[in-house]
């Protein structure tokens, strides 16, 4: 297969997917892990695709100007660490404070969210959070928006998480309807 045609591959499936693995990239084209770096490196020289903590991802839109001080669900001050984007069409990228308001303001904006990153819980790496596993309603005081919904990239420390401070597990659309249905509050 022609570079030209794995660029076209792997373009298709980050639309699909939002962020792939090189690992998954290699072993799905059948090629080198070097390869697929060189495949990538024009759409990185462009900034089309943004490099993750062990893959790639689509990159966002550009932001335009816009207060990303303070959560766009429940107005509180955004931290770092807990913090959420929402890139949108034809719209500035959004923050919020947790994964419990991106959920909620997610359920609000879905037709017009291109892309949802937030922090793995315990590496601090950034992740695409539709495919990220959650743990929610955890014994962990966080001190953040109720109730909370905490990312991790990989099922594996999710589970890990879950057996020391409980909670219970999700996917993306399943915790988008447990907070759904509690509706914790964000003040």
């Amino acid at each position: 297969m022609l570079p030209v045609d794995r660029l076209k591959k792997i373009q298709a499936w980050l639309e699909k997917e939002e962020a792939l693995r090189v690992s998954d990239i290699s072993t799905r084209l059948g090629v080198s892990e070097m390869t697929i770096y060189r495949d990538l490196k024009p759409l990185l020289d462009r900034k089309e695709v943004v490099k993750t903590s062990n893959g790639f991802a689509l990159a966002p839109p550009s932001p335009t100007h816009s207060d990303t001080t303070y959560c766009s669900f429940c107005h509180k001050h955004n931290g770092q660490q807990q913090s959420v984007q929402l890139f949108m069409k034809n719209q500035p990228m959004e923050k919020t404070c947790c994964m419990h308001c991106g959920l909620l303001r997610y359920e609000h904006t879905r037709k017009q969210v291109t892309q949802i990153l937030c922090r793995d819980t315990l590496l601090q790496t950034t992740i695409s959070a539709i495919n990220a596993t959650y743990i929610v309603d955890s014994e962990l005081p966080l001190r953040c928006c109720q109730p909370q919904v905490l990312p991790f990239e990989t099922r594996e420390h999710a589970l890990k998480f879950q057996k020391g401070f409980g909670g219970q597990l999700c996917t993306f659309d399943e915790a988008l309807e447990v907070i759904h249905s509690k509706m914790g509050s964000c003040h």
